[in-house]
């Protein structure tokens, strides 16, 4: 039996909770959270035993044997360690860090101590995007030319997810105070794994940012809205590849959209996450002269929750891993740097 903790107990949280418990084998144990009422409707709703707002506590319990952290992101790079450093198993939210120092700090301590370490990059759980992967490097699409991804949600300009303006859980991540890196770090952080997983690394990035006006003098209480909203990052592949990864939370008509197109010399590949997440549409061979395309299925694939508590059964890691997370941070990173300056940066 894999005993969980749980850290942070917003909206999220309870996805992990349920997650873990369709998996045998795992059992949510412990949960924690600054906000005592929070986490005790949290614990009585999914019968959690032991519930503290003290973060040590739980992590110090020898009942504890892995800690999944679902805190606001300025919060994973600190309770990560702690964690580590007690010989805890890890799965992360993401990003894993807020830049890239912390995030290979976190990579580098949970290599060298052993614990299985993930961060939770949930739309791996797409078999669609292992298909992708494999015939990009099973060259059936010849050389890939041309990428198109996006990640689209509209939750600033819909109530379907809740109200934003009311709702700490959305307020936080709007606010670069309350550990908030945007949209770019929010969602942008997926579809830049999203992309650059089946296609390959990201070699320099041209990114820009905006943070649209919400509010009156852009607060809403003690949550400043200076969070960026949208981004437009073009992109270098290392294979030579050039593409478009976008991310907003602005997409009016889109509740939660991510696609991708991988364009090669001799076909191509589309997956939308809409239609299915084990769905992708080939268009390869003759079909390349008429421009059409086939639908084909892909083996599903376990979850990420999944992954890890058979990771930590049988000791040892499962990919995404905290290498990966500080990889796509490191991108994330060349992003703010791009919008800043202005400039092209290379990763």
């Amino acid at each position: 039996m894999v005993r969980i903790g749980i850290v942070g107990t917003g909206g999220m949280a309870h996805a992990h909770a349920e997650a873990f418990s369709r998996i045998r084998g795992a059992r949510v144990v412990a949960a924690c959270d600054i906000d005592g009422d929070r986490v005790g409707a949290f614990a009585d709703k999914f019968s959690v035993p032991f519930v503290t707002t003290n973060v040590d506590e739980l992590i110090d319990r020898e009942d504890v044997d892995a800690v999944a952290i679902v805190t606001p992101d300025d919060a994973h790079a600190s309770i990560s360690l702690q964690a580590i450093h007690a010989d805890k198993h890890v799965l992360c939210e993401k990003p894993l860090a807020t830049n890239f120092r912390d995030a290979e700090r976190m990579a580098r301590a949970a290599a060298r101590s052993g614990v299985v370490h993930m961060v939770n990059f949930s739309y791996r759980h797409s078999g669609a995007l292992y298909k992708a992967r494999r015939m990009i490097d099973e060259g059936v699409i010849g050389d890939v030319k041309h990428v198109e991804a996006s990640y689209l949600q509209s939750w600033l300009v819909s109530s379907a997810w809740g109200d934003w303006r009311t709702e700490p859980q959305w307020l936080w991540r709007l606010s670069s105070a309350h550990g908030s890196r945007g949209v770019l770090g929010d969602i942008g952080v997926h579809i830049v794994d999203f992309a650059s997983f089946p296609v390959g690394p990201v070699k320099a990035v041209n990114c820009k940012l905006k943070t649209f006006r919400k509010a009156p003098r852009n607060r809403i209480g003690k949550y400043r809205l200076d969070a960026n909203d949208s981004a437009v990052m073009h992109v270098e592949f290392e294979n030579g590849a050039l593409g478009s990864i976008t991310a907003t939370r602005w997409a009016t008509g889109q509740a939660n959209s991510v696609s991708l197109q991988v364009h090669g010399d001799e076909g191509a590949i589309r997956i939308s996450l809409d239609d299915d997440y084990n769905q992708l549409d080939v268009c390869r061979g003759r079909s390349v002269q008429t421009a059409s395309w086939k639908t084909i299925r892909a083996r599903a694939v376990p979850t990420i929750y999944k992954r890890f508590v058979t990771g930590v059964q049988r000791g040892e890691s499962s990919q995404p891993d905290f290498l990966r997370g500080a990889e796509v941070q490191r991108v994330l990173e060349a992003c703010f740097k791009s919008d800043a300056n202005g400039e092209w940066i290379r990763i």
